[in-house]
């Protein structure tokens, strides 16, 4: 499965929350997350461009395997790979026991509207501010979900340029 996703910066996220509002979209949730990010003893994720995550939310502890970027039109797309686990901490212990290195924590606060087979999520992040992601699973058709979320952003009246960067790269960029 591919992830194509544009993530933009919004000063006032409450307008966008206003104008899901108004074409009917209503929020699906609201959550707490908190992604612990690792690296790895034999590559370097931040030069290979890939991100091993586990996740823990309201719903339990997801581990997540991101391959590299690939820019689409004004989105980016990459492989994803998703694991829930029973216990984020065990799996912790097992990667530091492998040499695997702790890169960051990223801790925000997501709001999910669902459009059809679109997600919106508003996300507030601390250290970084707000932003909204427009993301499309796919399994092949990036460019078609690419010109969709362009479509949707603009509906949003979301008008600044698509940041390209992870939360955990922007995190990572402000702290040097």
């Amino acid at each position: 499965m591919i992830e194509v996703e544009a993530k933009f910066a919004v000063p006032d996220i409450s307008r966008v929350r206003d104008r899901l509002s108004l074409q009917g979209v209503r929020m699906a949730g609201r959550q707490q997350e908190r992604d612990v990010y690792y690296n790895a003893p034999h590559r370097d994720f931040g030069e290979t461009d890939e991100a091993l995550r586990v996740r823990y939310d309201d719903t339990g502890v997801t581990v997540t395997y991101k391959g590299p970027k690939v820019l689409v039109g004004s989105a980016k797309a990459r492989e994803e790979f998703n694991l829930a686990v029973a216990s984020g901490e065990t799996f912790e212990t097992i990667l530091s026991r492998l040499g695997f290195r702790h890169a960051a924590t990223v801790l925000k606060v997501r709001e999910f509207y669902e459009m059809d087979d679109v997600t919106v999520t508003l996300d507030d992040v601390a250290s970084l501010g707000t932003f909204i992601e427009i993301e499309i699973l796919t399994e092949g058709n990036n460019e078609e979900a690419a010109d969709r979320i362009g479509v949707i952003a603009k509906e949003l009246g979301v008008d600044g340029p698509p940041i390209y960067t992870s939360y955990l790269e922007m995190l990572l960029s402000k702290r040097q």
